[in-house]
């Protein structure tokens, strides 16, 4: 398996929200307001794979008071963390096309809401992005130290 290509999840974002925005140029006013749930979901997480992350690394460079790591679960791990960077990209750019739907309406309080949260949201799926992105990090086998062969 090899690393996420993040040139690869900016396109996903970015198609995404020229889809949901095209999308939403006809739909928006039959929507309801978007729940702010998203926003502390997606933050605990990222927080869930960046403990992990860090704790798989620690297991994996055999730090004291570690226990060896099986080769299985960290394979899982980091199909679990490459699954989570594509779907965090895809979120993104569906609430990065409600921003920059609502973003000319900010006068009014449905569409100022909608911006604020989807706002919040994209930006908790970048979080997510990240945090998906070190786990994967963090699975990778180091290379052998300096002067082994």
């Amino acid at each position: 398996m090899k690393p996420s290509n993040p040139g690869v999840l900016v396109g996903l974002v970015v198609v995404f929200g020229l889809v949901t925005w095209g999308v939403l140029q006809q739909a928006y006013a039959v929507l309801p307001t978007l729940p702010w749930t998203a926003i502390p979901t997606t933050l605990l997480l990222a927080l869930g794979e960046a403990y992990t992350g860090w704790l798989t690394r620690a297991r994996i460079l055999r730090r004291p008071d570690t226990k060896p790591v099986e080769p299985l679960a960290v394979a899982r791990l980091a199909a679990l963390a490459k699954a989570t960077a594509y779907a965090g990209a895809v979120f993104a750019g569906v609430f990065a096309g409600f921003v920059c739907r609502v973003i000319d309406m900010l006068e009014l309080p449905k569409p100022r809401q909608d911006a604020l949260i989807a706002g919040g949201s994209f930006l908790s799926c970048v979080i997510l992005i990240c945090a998906a992105l070190f786990l994967e990090y963090c699975c990778r086998v180091p290379g052998k130290p300096e002067g082994e062969e």
